[in-house]
């Protein structure tokens, strides 16, 4: 009986593991074909350095306000989870009180999400993430537009929408043609202070706002600051140095935190001489829109490029 026990047993159970066998070499067929299908594994390179994601997320967390406006820009915004505090637009981005700066583990965790966008990088929030076994993906900000085409790319790439980032750099780069072609360049003397909060941190000509506006013939004042090289190209200009260099246009990036204006501007002690405010030509910025490199790049190049045409058609008036 116990011979025939075993020869029943067998029976029963060789059927099932060849049955069981052909089962898996199909289920492991098949995820291969989708893996394939689908274009990972992929491979990304970022600033934190280069690494491989075997699937494509399906649950991001965005602690970047660029970030976040290039991946919904791509097509892969039903793929984001969560935004941090700052990621206001577009107005469908499923804002929290996550922090951009100071990226909490725990907080980010509770949301499980297989691909996390940061614009800080520390090497203790990346030990933790990389414990939870969570990727993290980092840009610094774009100095170029050349960098800033990079990130569509490699969020293309980390996400499964290749074409769609393809696309919008395509748009971004055409949209940037066609207001510097329809746009008169403005004269050679033109000069402008960029002011990024009321105690005079400027710009210079090498940042990437600089070398978008210079795209429209015009210069930073803040290029001769002392130490406009050694702060990265963001020196704090004063008073003094700025009634001196009496810019052709003003341009505000801090109407929104600051409440600068026109007249705000104006109303600065000596600042009425000033070229700019005389003629008119204070720009008021939106204040996210200046400082991020994302899809809007083109609004805030746009609104540049309305000013020198208003500029031109009141010297021809």
């Amino acid at each position: 009986m116990r011979i025939t026990h075993k020869r029943l047993l067998a029976l029963v159970v060789l059927p099932s593991l060849v049955l069981s066998s052909i089962v898996a070499g199909a289920l492991t067929n098949a995820s291969a074909a989708s893996k394939a299908a689908s274009g990972f594994p992929v491979t990304i390179k970022a600033a934190d350095g280069t690494f491989t994601l075997h699937s494509k997320p399906t649950a991001i967390v965005s602690l970047s306000p660029t970030s976040t406006e290039i991946l919904y820009a791509i097509g892969a915004g039903s793929q984001v989870k969560a935004v941090d505090s700052y990621s206001d637009y577009p107005p469908n981005a499923p804002i929290t009180k996550l922090s951009a700066y100071t990226p909490n583990v725990e907080a980010i965790a509770k949301y499980k999400p297989d691909l996390v966008v940061v614009a800080t990088d520390t090497a203790s929030f990346n030990t933790q993430m990389a414990a939870l076994k969570i990727p993290v993906i980092y840009f610094t900000a774009a100095s170029n537009l050349s960098q800033a085409y990079k990130e569509y790319s490699a969020l293309g790439t980390a996400t499964g929408h290749v074409a769609g980032a393809k696309a919008e750099v395509a748009r971004v780069r055409a949209k940037i043609a066609h207001i510097v072609s329809a746009t008169p360049k403005a004269p050679a003397d033109s000069t402008y202070y960029y002011e990024l909060e009321p105690t005079y941190y400027s710009v210079t000509s090498s940042t990437f706002v600089g070398q978008l506006l210079s795209l429209l013939g015009l210069k930073s004042i803040a290029d001769s600051a002392t130490g406009a090289a050694s702060s990265g190209g963001y020196p704090q200009l004063n008073a003094e140095f700025i009634l001196k260099a009496n810019p052709t246009y003003i341009f505000l990036a801090d109407t929104i935190c600051c409440k600068a204006s026109a007249r705000t501007v104006g109303a600065r002690p000596g600042w009425s001489v000033l070229n700019a405010v005389q003629k008119g030509r204070i720009v008021a910025l939106n204040d996210d829109i200046a400082s991020r490199w994302g899809p809007r790049i083109t609004v805030l190049l746009q609104d540049v490029a309305n000013a020198l045409k208003a500029s031109k058609a009141a010297r021809t008036s």
